[in-house]
């Protein structure tokens, strides 16, 4: 592969599989992270990019603070035209985000995506890896369930629109298992980080 840019991994899973805390340690190991889930909130925050065109959108769901993530959330919940009508806000946004962070790490050898709907939003086109987070569905249930808010019916709609884990696994390139101890993990990603430079250098 060309020098032109970094390699990109994509880095998903779905929800409690563990994806942010893989995420850093990835960044842990020198490898550059860019977190769209972040970018958005920053981007929904005080003063935050996003504000104005969100307002314009859904009158009341903004203020002084940012996005009102309630307000916000229980417009576009269930309903697919109104995320939609979102989506076309923030992801165009968070695209030019990611090209800004590409170009600031432009001399990495490597750089993460960490995109929590890489698959399900056809984004897999934009990284050249895909690294998936997965832990035993036990171990999901337990972790959404002690979310502060989170209901099982809460969890049924997330999974409703996000590809079940084992069509993930199916389809990643590497497979990171957070259903072990931290250290375990770690390791896993170190490993995996020496085995990609090895493989940039060969």
């Amino acid at each position: 592969m060309s020098n032109a840019r970094p390699l990109v991994i994509g880095l998903t899973g779905s929800i409690a599989m563990g994806k942010s805390t893989v995420a850093q340690m990835f960044e842990d190991a020198g490898v550059p992270v860019f977190d769209a889930d972040a970018e958005v909130r920053r981007m929904q925050g005080p003063g935050g990019d996003l504000l104005p065109a969100i307002e314009a959108a859904f009158p009341g769901s903004t203020g002084p603070e940012g996005v009102r993530r309630e307000e916000l959330g229980s417009i576009v919940f269930g309903d697919a035209d109104a995320l939609a009508r979102l989506e076309t806000i923030v992801h165009p946004a968070v695209g030019r985000q990611r090209e800004q962070f590409l170009k600031t790490n432009a001399v990495a050898p490597m750089v993460v995506f960490d995109i929590p709907l890489l698959f399900e939003k056809g984004a897999a086109s934009l990284v050249d890896t895909v690294v998936v987070v997965s832990a035993p569905a036990q171990v999901q249930r337990d972790r959404v369930l002690a979310r502060k808010g989170m209901t099982e019916e809460k969890f049924a709609q997330i999974q409703e629109i996000q590809l079940p884990d084992a069509e993930k696994r199916a389809r990643a390139d590497h497979v990171i298992d957070t259903g072990t101890p931290l250290d375990e993990t770690r390791a896993q990603v170190q490993a995996l980080v020496d085995k990609l430079q090895a493989d940039l250098r060969s």
